[in-house]
């Protein structure tokens, strides 16, 4: 299993000198199964994956694990160039948008006046499975769990299992003032837990500001405490703030050290090998 990042921020793209160094692009994490290829998210991370993967010169066929149905997690796929390949076979797997299906939602935010080409002109294999609460599937060899989290609107993390290694993904979550117990039970004994840490404490509660509280995202701290309590390998901060510098999200990585020692926040281009991981442990 080797899990590459792609896209790390949350809420809007934001690139610039003060963030080139951890990157801009939004949520986006490929997850490598033998030979099956999982992507979590299709925030604007997407673009560049796609243009690495037509470069591999071989058609492209993927699974998309969509947390939610926000913007800055789907915004990517308009422009994800082996969509509009034939030979291109995709899966998308998410939740009903509520007032819309899954399908619905990708096809409305490709409409005029606000997008050239509508999505049922992509030239893609297309296959959509909405998921839910507690389900469980495959994707080649690999084993995928679904559990519904807290955030405006729902969202979904995943956890993927293949060779005895597994990922956690779960973004766009709010704590709860115990651990989630959904949350602490998909991620027991998880190699990596990819976690939502938009905030910092002072900032979600609102000291000297407004309160972050309701807005459906988590801190460092929160996540240091489900690794612990889960037992996971590692941890991953995630979906940093648009507004947070290189240096702000090594100062929150920093923080976070400190309280779980095997902490480290996601960059764009950052690779982890589980099975390199594995060997160097051994």
């Amino acid at each position: 299993m080797k899990i590459t990042f792609h896209g790390v921020r949350g809420s809007i793209a934001s690139p610039g000198p003060e963030t080139a160094g951890v990157g801009g692009n939004t949520s986006c994490v490929e997850v490598a199964c033998g030979a099956s290829r999982i992507v979590l998210d299709a925030g604007t991370g997407l673009r560049k994956l796609g243009d690495r993967m037509l470069a591999e010169g071989r058609a492209v066929d993927a699974t998309v694990l969509l947390s939610h149905l926000h913007w800055d997690h789907i915004q990517g796929l308009p422009f994800f160039v082996p969509a509009y390949v034939p030979s291109t076979r995709l899966r998308i797997v998410g939740a009903h948008g509520g007032v819309m299906s899954l399908g619905d939602v990708l096809s409305h935010q490709m409409t005029a006046p606000v997008f050239p080409v509508r999505y049922g002109e992509l030239g893609a294999r297309i296959e959509l499975c909405e998921v839910r609460q507690g389900d469980a599937f495959d994707v080649g060899e690999a084993r995928v769990r679904v559990a519904k989290l807290n955030h405006p609107g729902g969202v979904y993390a995943y956890r993927i299992d293949h060779g005895g290694k597994s990922v956690v993904y779960a973004t766009d979550t709010e704590h709860y003032a115990c651990i989630d117990p959904s949350l602490r039970a998909l991620c027991e004994g998880a190699d990596v837990l990819i976690y939502d840490a938009q905030y910092t404490p002072e900032e979600y509660r609102g000291d000297g500001g407004r309160s972050k509280v309701g807005w459906g995202h988590s801190t460092y701290v929160a996540g240091t405490e489900v690794a612990r309590a889960a037992g996971v390998g590692e941890l991953v901060l995630f979906h940093h703030d648009p507004q947070r510098s290189d240096a702000g999200v090594a100062d929150v990585e920093a923080r976070a050290r400190q309280l779980f020692a095997r902490s480290t926040a996601a960059r764009e281009g950052l690779v982890i090998d589980l099975e390199e991981v594995a060997r160097a442990a051994a």
